[in-house]
């Protein structure tokens, strides 16, 4: 029998010892998130409970995101505030100058999205959403995707539902892009050959590098990272997740990560919108 080299091996007696230790099988300290699921909206869901990525946090990070001064992504609701009001563009006009005040023009708006366009054929997010209004009605640049600005007044506009239960639409002319957008949740992708469900249908609730794997869903988003220390939008964490899994990410606002987010959301039909959310 040939010999293992001593790195190998000593690899596999630590991960070994580590899958029976006590201290690995105690379940005294996973969080309770079977306590806190809601019935799926929909028949064809693939849970039997659906659960925010909150309740797969640990306790210190619930509070973290219940108090709004303690919450960190608090700022960018700020920031958004300011530039909800903030004049800019050619035509001298600010969001309010149309939408009046963002907590009634904009409340259960972003629930909804990702939203058909009648007038480009598809659907478009949030984002995509506020650097229309910029180029249009403000004749304004349009802000690059992660920009500090397109982030903040995209969390701005989604905390305005907070509370409010995800209600996107995938019927009608949505439908392609939902089917698009199933296919894509279960490609396995990378060397890893993983896909979207193998974590996060398949394994929530386990640990995976001694962190908790949700349901992956996007009611939250976009989520303050602490482990980035900064608001991370959804299209972003996708792009992470692929470059995890050592495959070739889509490009943010792409039409794979737009129908990969309109199937996302719907899994997550009934959550309350949490923006902004805290995870690890």
């Amino acid at each position: 029998m040939p010999s293992v080299p001593y790195p190998l091996a000593f690899a596999a007696v630590a991960i070994l010892a580590l899958a029976v230790s006590p201290h690995a099988q105690d379940t005294s300290e996973r969080p309770a998130w079977q306590e806190h699921g809601i019935k799926p909206q929909s028949p064809d869901s693939p849970f039997g409970e659906v659960v925010s990525g909150l309740y797969f946090r640990s306790k210190e990070t619930q509070a973290m995101q219940a108090d709004d001064f303690n919450n960190p992504g608090f700022l960018a609701v700020e920031q958004g505030e300011d530039l909800w009001s903030k004049v800019d563009g050619a035509a001298g006009k600010s969001c309010a100058s149309c939408h009046n005040e963002a907590a009634t023009a904009m409340k259960g708006v972003a629930a909804a999205y990702p939203k058909w366009n009648g007038k480009l054929g598809k659907p478009v997010n949030l984002e995509q959403r506020i650097n229309i209004c910029r180029s249009g009605a403000l004749k304004a640049e349009p802000w690059a995707f992660g920009s500090p600005e397109l982030t903040a007044m995209t969390t701005y506009i989604r905390n305005q539902s907070r509370g409010m239960p995800v209600a996107v639409k995938v019927d009608g002319p949505m439908t392609p892009w939902f089917d698009r957008g199933k296919a894509l949740y279960y490609q396995r992708n990378g060397q890893l050959d993983l896909a979207c469900a193998s974590c996060h249908e398949k394994n929530h609730g386990k640990y995976l590098r001694a962190d908790f794997l949700s349901q992956g869903q996007s009611n939250g988003f976009p989520v303050y990272r602490l482990r980035d220390q900064r608001l991370v939008p959804l299209h972003e964490r996708m792009e992470g997740c692929m470059q995890d899994v050592r495959a070739t990410p889509y490009k943010p606002l792409s039409d794979e990560f737009l129908a990969l987010e309109t199937y996302v959301a719907w899994r997550g039909l009934g959550l309350p919108v949490e923006t902004p959310a805290v995870r690890n």
